[in-house]
């Protein structure tokens, strides 16, 4: 098995890893050194605890504006903060690229009279020891996704492919599981823990390393509460049931997942049940969603979820009333797929994504898979006879990688990103509050008209005609085109079906029924088919259940996100209309993104970053405005 997955990680790095080949990279010449106010000293380091040292003393005498550096260690750039308090400086870190084992690391530092400290590693050797194992269980667990992502884009679909890489999974799986339930980790927790309490240290130091053992904490009690045959399962069907709901879903026909979705939803309770432990207060279906969106509870989306519910269904009932709606024409014609995956990469470059640390393929259902900051991959889809859905797709896998693209590179959960819903929020921001902008449209519409243009036919529609085109509101049988003023009842509705499941309301053979039903009472749209209804979605057939909320959650803070984006950013709507989208992805970056899971809840860093913790009134009050204006109600 271990062959197997070891030559899939050789191949994928052979044939996709995207790389950009520099001699001053792979040489160390092209240090800029460090800018202080009186003397500039280039370093040149392949980081030691004496080169580290030498950095923390030059920082101390003046002012940083900023240094690259380039590094063997992906946690050097951390190694570099642990030298220097952090109420003096603050600091951004954006993997560039990995050529021949050699990261670079681009670094933006403010420091005024900054103090050189000693590292946690230093006062407590078993810190140390606990990052490595961590950093382990993190690579390893890489190596995990590698093989899914192969098994979504290039594995081949007989069963017997998928019952191997079932196998492979599952071992490694059981390897990843045996590693992070170590008992050593529990001890080492202790250590750390004591050590910080004995050193003369006093609460407002070592911050992240305080957050690193918390999360620590809390990941392992929980993984520790999971048999490892149960463990094993999870793999095994994850990858099973993929292949079962594609065979279903081309079929069509719900009653050939069904034994599997049931698989799916007991297996995903008896995880979740031993991830309460005994504390039976806890609903099932809260925990679940805690896997997703931690902090969040069940209640609270269902106050949530009523706000937007009630104040969605009459607008949507006027604006489908409306007697002037915008034309859909410049949507449809015949378009050719290559051009648009050109297009589609020329716009979502442009918007910040980078491509050399990343790479666009093709899927099934769209999504985003990051191996590390400096391998993000997004998949999309394109169409002969609509452009926009593959344009919309691409910018929002665009949007989640570039979260994962500006993430810390320390391989800890630290460095990772908060919840699925700060998530959703930043693929929601780029798809919505900018990519359906009469800004956007004005820039992209050239760019369009040049792509998407045929043999005999020109596309020559403007950029108003386009804006009006992809706002249009048409409810739809699918989630992922539906459109923004309509797809967060699409949401609820897969949020209910769900909860009721797990809760014991319904049964799995049931959900055909009450899917089409409330698709019915909801969007008076008729489902025609198990493949445009209950068998759209791939997230059930990989235990995904309680991550549907996460979807409007983000919706919800990608509008509150956008409300202040636009008040604290200069020439926010000219920069959109320009093509200019680095002012908008440092805000981002600096509300979002550089922060990983340093904060408690999505509420928490909402609270802390803008004033206040999620708001549904955002989104509602940017729906209402703009589609009263759209649809001239």
């Amino acid at each position: 098995f271990f062959h197997s997955i070891h030559a899939t990680v050789g191949l994928d790095r052979f044939g996709y890893l995207r790389t950009t080949h520099n001699t001053s990279i792979n040489t160390c010449t092209a240090c800029r050194g460090l800018q202080l106010t009186s003397v500039t000293i280039k370093v040149i380091m392949h980081f030691s605890k004496r080169s580290l040292g030498a950095l923390a003393l030059a920082v101390s005498v003046g002012k940083v504006s900023a240094f690259q550096t380039h590094t063997r260690s992906e946690s050097g750039p951390r190694h570099i903060a642990a030298f220097i308090s952090k109420d003096k400086i603050q600091q951004s870190i954006v993997r560039k690229s990995n050529i021949s084992g050699v990261s670079t690391f681009q670094m933006s530092i403010s420091a005024e009279n900054a103090e050189v400290k000693t590292p946690l590693e230093e006062i407590s050797p078993s810190y140390k020891e606990l990052v490595s194992k961590l950093q382990t269980i993190t690579q390893l667990r890489r190596c995990s996704a590698v093989l899914d992502y192969d098994r979504m884009v290039l594995m081949p679909s007989s069963d017997d492919a998928a019952a191997s890489r079932g196998a492979q999974q599952s071992a490694l799986a059981s390897i990843i599981h045996e590693k992070a339930t170590d008992s050593s980790i529990s001890g080492l927790i202790e250590k750390v823990h004591n050590d910080l309490m004995s050193a003369d240290i006093n609460s407002s130091q070592f911050e992240d390393e305080r957050r690193v053992l918390e999360l620590t904490k809390i990941s392992f009690e929980k993984n520790e509460r999971i048999p490892a045959e149960l463990e094993a399962k999870r793999a095994a069907l994850g990858s099973s049931a993929y292949t079962a709901w594609v065979k279903a879903r081309s079929a069509s026909d719900f009653s050939m997942f069904a034994p599997t979705l049931k698989e799916c939803f007991d297996t995903a309770k008896a995880i979740a049940n031993y991830h309460r432990g005994g504390d039976t207060s806890v609903p099932l279906y809260t925990q679940m969603l805690d896997e997703f969106e931690m902090g969040m509870k069940a209640e609270r989306i269902d106050d949530i979820f009523g706000e937007i519910q009630q104040a969605l269904v009459p607008l949507i009932s006027k604006v489908l009333a409306s007697e002037s709606p915008p034309s859909m024409d410049a949507l449809h014609g015949t378009f050719d797929i290559e051009k648009q995956k050109d297009v589609n990469k020329e716009i979502i470059t442009k918007m910040g994504f980078d491509i050399d640390s990343g790479r666009i393929d093709e899927s099934v259902h769209p999504f985003t898979m990051s191996f590390s900051p400096s391998d993000v991959r997004i998949t999309s889809r394109f169409s002969t006879d609509e452009w926009y859905q593959g344009l919309a797709a691409t910018i929002h896998e665009g949007g989640h990688a570039m979260y994962e693209q500006n993430i810390g590179g320390s391989c800890l959960d630290i460095d990772s990103y908060l919840s699925m819903g700060a998530h959703e929020s930043q693929s929601l921001f780029w798809e919505r509050h900018i990519g359906m902008t009469k800004e956007f449209c004005k820039w992209t519409s050239a760019k369009l008209g040049s792509a998407l243009s045929g043999e005999g036919s020109d596309f020559d529609y403007s950029a108003d005609d386009i804006y009006g085109a992809i706002n249009a509101v048409s409810p739809s049988e699918i989630r992922v085109e539906a459109d923004e003023l309509t797809y967060p009842l699409h949401v609820i509705l897969r949020y209910n079906i769900e909860k009721d499941v797990v809760e014991g309301r319904m049964e799995v053979d049931d959900i055909p029924q009450r899917w089409n039903e409330a698709m019915k009472s909801m969007l008076d749209v008729e489902i025609t088919d198990d493949a445009k209804g209950c068998l759209q979605d791939v997230h059930w057939s990989g235990l995904a259940i309680g991550y549907f909320p996460t979807y409007l959650i983000g919706s919800a803070t990608a509008a509150q996100l956008a409300y202040y984006c636009e008040k604290d950013v200069p020439n926010f709507h000219d920069d959109i209309a320009n093509g200019e989208f680095e002012n908008i992805k440092n805000w981002l970056t600096e509300k979002v993104h550089k922060h990983g899971r340093r904060y408690e809840s999505l509420d928490a860093m909402l609270e802390d970053q803008l004033g206040e913790p999620l708001n549904p009134s955002y989104l509602i009050n940017y729906l209402t405005s703009k589609y009263t204006e759209l649809y001239k109600i």
